[in-house]
């Protein structure tokens, strides 16, 4: 299947990009131990791979349609990069043979002037064997979870309560790649602009359904590589800040399970109101007591239905290893207090270059990633950042962030026609009381101890976990001072980011407990269900709330998408009710204006064209309808069997009276009129 051979060529070019992002560079110091290597390695492979094989074929595909006028530009990108990508790795593998290296089996690493070749990157077999457990186990439940929330059977889509908002631009724009020709790119729930939002990793879902795999197949498998990957790489970076693969396990376990006071004052309000067990069963909504908590902003459905944000973090997560080299360079030396922190900031060795091929290399792997996930790429900024006040070679994190920053904006200047990221400073993120004590009792109920109780467990790590701590921080301080977008509650993120990080130094400070005597192992025992106990009760509510009953369904062989997939092209506007996941959006088509939330988050000027929209339905004046649809593009116009828009009653019968009906459904509700 030529889906299957793309994933496959995407994983041998990310074996050999891997390889020079994590071996070419000499290490200063053999490291101390890392666990099994491979699970870094593999990871970054995917994670690079599928960075740079997407980019080329996004590209390939865009010239395609360009130059050669075809309404089928993935064909030709397709080909044109799986035969490059072929004809490159046949070159490489053929000198490798030639030199008597084993192609695929040995890795090249060059220290210095020596080259040793290295097997498969497993230190250690017997640990090797429990991780390998570990991990399969860890991929058939989120397997199953990504699957349970989001799949296809008897032609009909389903997809759960919690997910299907996000998932309705996400698989309108799969469709416009997929059954479209999305070249130059649009953003399908507010056509006709240019694409405000980060759309990669849809594109990826899109080609790989235009390549002959089912889309819930196409969507979950790469959401499935990207947080297992991820995991893998949270883990291995566990292992090596604090030497201990039971710290990477509870890590990737508190991953899943958020901290926060909401389930313990969810208790106790029900123990006194005697209804408790009622709640417990009868509940399937997000609990809450602080600004849109019961969205589920804080826990694991986040990487559920924003599936891009993994494969964002899986690319962060190779930048901080890689830069890890600099921060323990930073460590080893032997000043003490304040004159450690003056020699890291006001010395020579501090800011000179150390290697800048490679963090220049990492800065272009951040930037390519800006329109796969944006808020992961600004997130692993900021942690750079943080490492790089206690780091020595200041100047390689600068080349890094000025490459990332450089390419993030020529991507904007590319695809956006007017920037809708605009810097801001907006102070105190969502807490409803401003103030500093606000702010922390904000954190608390949100997260439990998770940030606060950092204030004591600082003064149990090293030095260099206080280094690292302190860059995990700064996304999350940077959440509560400043605002990149018109919806604050988009800074969420980068206090997820945060939490996902700091699972190490709380999993670390249970796994400390637990060697203790009976009351060490209590207090773990206490400390672990603080970390969990709301996340639990979370992960209880997403799977009931998208049970069988808790799924919107829609037909995936439709005649309505069918009809329009065949009749319209990105060139045409279609006029529509506000519509957020259908038979209509999952054609592919632009629309004019589809449910305005997703449009508004990403910067588009929604109240303009619900307004244009609302006087398009209802007018009774024939001339007016011709103008309105004629200045702003309309092509078609879509009228619903009872439809209202924006509470108020539609015209039909002007719009029957002024443009021929091109299109009645078979049950008659649906009827589309060509302008």
């Amino acid at each position: 299947m030529p889906g299957v051979i793309y994933m496959v060529l995407c994983l041998l070019v990310g074996k050999e990009l891997a390889e020079y992002f994590l071996f070419y560079w000499p290490a200063e110091k053999e490291r101390k131990s890392e666990g099994n290597f491979c699970w870094i390695f593999w990871p970054a492979a995917f994670g690079t791979g599928t960075l740079a094989v997407t980019w080329l074929t996004y590209a390939a595909s865009w010239i395609a349609e360009a130059l050669l006028d075809t309404d089928r530009p993935l064909l030709f990108g397709n080909i044109a990069v799986m035969l490059l990508a072929a004809c490159v790795l046949g070159c490489i593998y053929w000198r490798r043979v030639h030199k008597g290296i084993c192609p695929l089996g040995k890795r090249l690493f060059r220290t210095g002037e020596t080259e040793k070749k290295e097997g498969l990157f497993i230190s250690d077999r017997e640990s090797f064997q429990r991780e390998t457990l570990f991990f399969t186990i860890l991929t058939v439940f989120v397997t199953w979870m990504m699957f349970y929330v989001f799949h296809i059977k008897g032609g009909v889509l389903y997809s759960g309560f919690t997910v299907y908002g996000d998932y309705a631009p996400h698989t309108a724009m799969m469709r416009s790649f997929s059954w479209g020709n999305n070249f130059p790119t649009q953003y399908p729930h507010f056509g006709g602009e240019d694409v405000k939002y980060h759309f990669m990793f849809q594109f990826l879902a899109g080609n790989l359904e235009y390549l002959g795999i089912r889309m819930d197949f196409a969507y979950n498998l790469i959401s499935i590589l990207s947080l297992v990957g991820f995991l893998m790489m949270l883990y291995g970076l566990a292992v090596r800040i604090t030497g201990k693969r039971a710290v990477g396990i509870g890590a990737v376990i508190l991953f899943f399970f958020r901290s926060g006071l909401t389930f313990f004052r969810f208790v106790l309000e029900h123990i006194q109101s005697g209804d408790l067990w009622t709640v417990l069963q009868e509940n399937v909504s997000f609990i809450g007591y602080t600004a849109n908590e019961n969205w589920g902003l804080w826990n694991f459905n986040v990487y559920l239905n924003q599936r891009h944000l993994a494969f964002g973090m899986l690319i962060v997560c190779t930048a901080l290893w890689i830069y890890l080299d600099w921060v323990e360079a930073g460590d080893r030396h032997t000043e003490r207090g304040v004159v450690w922190i003056r020699d890291r900031l006001f010395t020579g060795e501090a800011w000179a270059g150390r290697h800048a091929g490679q963090a220049l290399a990492v800065g272009v792997l951040l930037g390519l990633c800006s329109f796969w996930n944006g808020a992961a790429v600004i997130g692993g900024l900021l942690i750079l950042m943080g490492f790089a006040i206690f780091s020595d070679g200041k100047l390689d994190y600068a080349l890094t962030a000025l490459a990332a920053v450089a390419l993030a904006f020529l991507q904007s200047g590319i695809f956006m026609k007017d920037g809708n990221m605009s810097l801001s400073f907006y102070w105190g993120f969502l807490a409803e009381d401003k103030s500093v004590l606000g702010i922390l009792w904000y954190l608390l109920q949100m997260s439990g101890i998770v940030f606060l109780g950092l204030l004591v467990l600082v003064f149990f790590l090293n030095r260099m976990e206080r280094m690292i701590l302190a860059g995990l921080l700064i996304p999350t301080v940077f959440s509560f001072c400043f605002s990149l977008t018109p919806d604050i509650n988009v800074n969420h993120k980068y206090i997820m980011i945060s939490c996902a990080f700091l699972t190490i130094f709380w999993a670390g400070a249970a796994a400390a407990l637990w060697k203790k005597r009976a009351a060490g192992k209590a207090a773990a025992l206490i400390l672990a269900v603080c970390l969990t106990a709301t996340g639990i009760y979370d992960f209880v509510i997403i799977l009931k709330d998208n049970d069988e009953m808790h799924r919107v369904s829609v037909d995936m062989e439709s005649s309505l998408s069918k009809w329009l997939s065949d009749n319209l092209d990105s060139s045409d506007l279609i006029l529509t009710p506000e519509y957020s996941m259908n038979e209509v959006t999952m054609s592919g088509v632009m629309m004019y204006c589809g449910w305005p939330y997703y449009a508004w988050s990403a910067g588009y000027d929604t109240y303009y064209r619900a307004g244009i929209a609302s006087e398009i339905y209802t007018t009774s004046d024939q001339e007016k309808l011709k103008s309105l649809a004629g200045q702003e593009g309309i092509t078609y116009i879509l009228f619903q069997e009872g439809m209202t828009f924006e509470e108020q009653e539609c015209r039909e019968d002007v719009i029957a009276q002024t443009y021929p009906l091109v299109f009645t459904s078979e049950d008659g509700r649906i009827r589309i009129y060509k302008v």
